[in-house]
């Protein structure tokens, strides 16, 4: 069975989902497909509870929730889904459309391709220090599915940039005691989180050592103590129930990679006209892809989906004008 969709959006991560809506509103039938068995992406796969504060309405919102708002606000337009598989091949037709194949074999057919792959294929970074794998599932954690985990738990997060910041103050009031660690003496993350997680650290809730390295890790079978090394080159053994390192994660494009794209530093160069790609007809939205200016902000991929949108309609519908109208005036429904 070939699938026959008008675009293909490679990623059901929030920027595909919502690229979704765009679409509908232009009347565009949209097939998603995603290599991960579920929709949301990295909101969906590697931190669920996260609280995400830079959603336009949304002063706080978790990740779970603002994928499930998406969902419902797509319904409407019936999207079809692919899901547990990823993207192999693309290919041209004679009529100019594509025809894309995935790992399991499903062929679909699409006028135009939308790339909305986050990171692409992803792993988390991880420290180079003794004995981690030996604890892997058994107290070291690369991510934060389920906080509830970690209630009256001794948690060490290391890290210094969004996550390792956003997760130390979400955490700290659920676990017995939070130990930050950092390697540097400022932090990458935002500012805001930044002075939060100071500002604990005075208040006596929670541990917060910079310029400090991890060593090693210790325990019978389970994990039970984390050996750091601070400014001074003094070692420390500090016991913890769960070491979380979030050095954020290192991409991989895949199959993506032998397609053709014009390719910067393992991220898609567009055209910020209408984040066009090289190959006519193919599109890239979200952190997958790079151009001057790029910030890797959900919010940013919002508008590119809409944006991009706006030129996929001229070659989903070559020969008609488009007219662009309002939610606001006619509703969801008048599309």
């Amino acid at each position: 069975m070939i699938i026959q969709t008008d675009i293909c959006i490679i990623g059901a991560g929030p920027v595909g989902l919502f690229a979704v809506f765009e679409a509908g509103l232009l009347k565009m039938r949209c097939h998603l497909v995603d290599a991960l068995p579920q929709i949301g992406g990295q909101l969906s796969e590697i931190y669920p509870k996260k609280p995400i504060y830079d959603i336009p309405g949304f002063p706080e919102i978790l990740a779970h929730e603002l994928v499930e708002n998406l969902r419902k606000q797509i319904e409407p337009f019936t999207p079809s889904f692919t899901l547990g598989e990823r993207v192999e091949t693309l290919h041209r037709l004679e009529d100019n459309s594509f025809q894309l194949t995935t790992s399991d074999k499903t062929e679909i057919n699409a006028k135009v391709v939308v790339i909305a792959g986050g990171l692409g294929c992803f792993e988390p970074r991880k420290p180079e220090i003794q004995n981690l794998e030996m604890f892997e599932g058994k107290g070291v954690n690369y991510i934060v599915k389920d906080p509830e985990l970690f209630r009256d738990k001794r948690i060490m997060i290391a890290g210094g940039g969004d996550s390792a910041l956003d997760w130390t103050i979400y955490l700290s009031n659920i676990a017995k005691e939070i130990t930050l660690v950092h390697r540097n003496e400022s932090f990458r993350g935002a500012p805001d989180s930044a002075e939060k997680v100071v500002e604990l650290a005075k208040e006596g809730k929670i541990n917060l050592l910079l310029s400090t390295n991890l060593n090693s890790l210790k325990g019978n079978g389970v994990l039970a103590s984390v050996s750091v090394t601070d400014k001074n080159k003094t070692v420390h053994e500090i016991e913890v129930d769960n070491l979380i390192p979030l050095f954020g994660l290192s991409p991989k494009l895949g199959p993506l990679a032998d397609w053709g794209l014009n390719i910067d530093k393992s991220a898609i160069e567009v055209n910020t006209k209408d984040y066009s790609t090289n190959i006519p007809g193919v599109y890239a939205i979200g952190d997958i892809n790079t151009y001057d200016g790029k910030l890797k902000l959900i919010l940013c991929g919002f508008h590119e989906g809409a944006i991009m949108m706006q030129s996929a309609f001229k070659h989903v519908y070559p020969e008609q004008k488009l007219s662009f109208k309002y939610t606001t005036v006619n509703g969801v429904n008048a599309f």
